[in-house]
């Protein structure tokens, strides 16, 4: 017996990406969210995240991963267009630059230095240019500099201790907009958990949500 078509998710990135499979990462919980409804297909679904080695304030030296906004925008249109190239069924989600913790983060540099290569309000600059760029384009992109603001504090910390990379509480926090920005769309055939046959008839515990 055939199962229903299953869409496969690409996620595209730097290293908030990368690290998104460990344990407790949004990566994860996607896989796992829908673990009986995806497989190794054309991608449905791709979400693109960079901006935040992009955003670092510029060395000296001009070395470093520091990329000049305009450039960054051009570079974030190069791959949209790449992708809506791809399939009339490519359905693509962006995510825009997130904050960091600027706290944190100094603390793991170097004492003798003083000095940070991460700011809030490079951040939000770059995270700004992503949203206006993913408008222009009507493209959908989820606002990770101020849902994360909004959630981090000391309570529920969103980074781990480089005040840069995802907790398991900010990856929960990034997995949650991401389902509701899926569930919004109007994408048909809808790529929403929940209303998505299973490749097998059991029960699920993410079924009732």
């Amino acid at each position: 017996m055939v199962g229903p078509g299953r869409p496969l998710f690409v996620l595209f990135g730097s290293s908030i990406v990368e690290f998104s499979y460990g344990n407790g990462g949004w990566g994860a919980i996607l896989a796992d969210y829908y673990a009986r409804k995806n497989a190794a297909i054309q991608p449905a679904l791709v979400i693109v995240y960079f901006g935040g080695n992009d955003s670092c304030i510029p060395h000296a030296s001009i070395k470093g991963p520091h990329v000049p906004l305009q450039e960054y925008i051009a570079n974030m249109e190069k791959i949209a267009v790449h992708l809506m190239g791809l399939s009339e069924k490519t359905r693509i989600i962006f995510l825009s630059c997130p904050p960091v913790n600027e706290e944190m983060h100094r603390l793991t540099q170097d004492s003798k230095l003083c000095v940070t290569n991460r700011s809030n309000e490079s951040c939000k600059k770059y995270s700004e240019a992503c949203k206006q760029l993913c408008w222009r384009m009507d493209l959908k992109v989820i606002d990770l500099f101020t849902i994360i603001q909004e959630h981090d504090d000391q309570s529920t910390p969103c980074f781990i201790e480089d005040g840069i990379h995802f907790s398991a509480e900010g990856s929960k926090v990034l997995a949650r907009e991401i389902l509701k920005a899926i569930r919004n769309a109007d994408w048909k055939p809808t790529l929403y958990c929940n209303a998505m046959l299973p490749e097998f008839a059991e029960d699920s515990d993410y079924d009732s949500e």
